[in-house]
């Protein structure tokens, strides 16, 4: 190899790292959170949910149940990340045995309590550029899509972990849940009846996750039982039969 060509091979290395840290991309090793679940796990990419990206999950319904569960599915997620868990919000409204009772314990969590919405909006993205940290979670009702890229870029700098909940008071809030953001994923979480156990009276919560949307993946529906004490969810038998039933019309088509 000749000077000259060695120089240029430097130049196009140089070059490339410069871009490569501009994209956010650098050498750091990117990793993902898997759920436990296969047929939950094949459809992202990497088989979980990417640290240094952004994650948005809402409740399927308006309603504070609905919501409830959104934050628990959260809640659990960042439960079975390392590392504290910073929770920026404007309604100081959690229930702290319920986190914990999904593995998220409050002695894990530093809770920002902010003003207004742009306050949490703030909050969230120096805490993702911090780094360092388990996870970040915002509570927000709008996500502009300006907002959740540079979100976005924050948390591949970093490579936390951010998760967005979704939460509204009003129906006209919830207007804009749908629109295109910079989130790598989109869930949608509503609480099905439980599901029977063979102590009477007694039944594992469950819940409908709908991944709405995902980055170079594939979308699904999933019957799951709610986060156990570890933060884990399961497949509800009811997932599993539909998903039978789909293979043998399959067959038989």
């Amino acid at each position: 190899m000749t000077i000259a060509a060695a120089s240029s091979n430097t130049v196009l290395n140089e070059l490339r790292e410069k871009i490569a840290s501009l994209e956010g991309t650098g050498s750091r090793i990117r990793t993902v959170l898997p759920f436990g679940v296969g047929e939950i796990d094949a459809r992202l990419p990497g088989g979980g949910l990417a640290y240094g990206a952004l994650h948005e999950v809402a409740g399927g319904g308006n309603g504070a149940i609905d919501g409830a569960a959104a934050a628990l599915f959260i809640g659990g997620i960042a439960a079975r990340t390392t590392g504290k868990v910073i929770w920026c919000l404007t309604r100081f409204d959690l229930f702290f045995p319920a986190l914990a009772q999904v593995g998220l314990h409050p002695d894990r969590v530093i809770f920002v309590e902010c003003d207004k919405e742009e306050t949490v909006l703030a909050s969230f993205e120096e805490a993702l550029r911090y780094g360092g940290l388990g996870a970040v979670v915002a509570e927000l009702v709008r996500l502009p899509m300006t907002a959740s890229r540079r979100l976005q870029l924050a948390a591949e700098q970093s490579g936390t972990m951010g998760l967005v909940i979704r939460r509204w008071r009003r129906q006209t809030e919830a207007s804009d849940f749908g629109m295109p953001t910079a989130a790598a994923t989109r869930w949608r979480i509503s609480v099905l009846p439980s599901e029977p156990l063979p102590v009477p009276g007694v039944g594992r919560a469950r819940w409908l996750a709908e991944l709405m949307r995902v980055r170079a993946g594939e979308g699904g529906e999933f019957i799951i039982g709610a986060c156990d004490g570890k933060g884990r969810i399961c497949l509800s038998s009811d997932t599993a039969d539909r998903q039978d039933q789909a293979s043998r019309s399959f067959a038989l088509s």
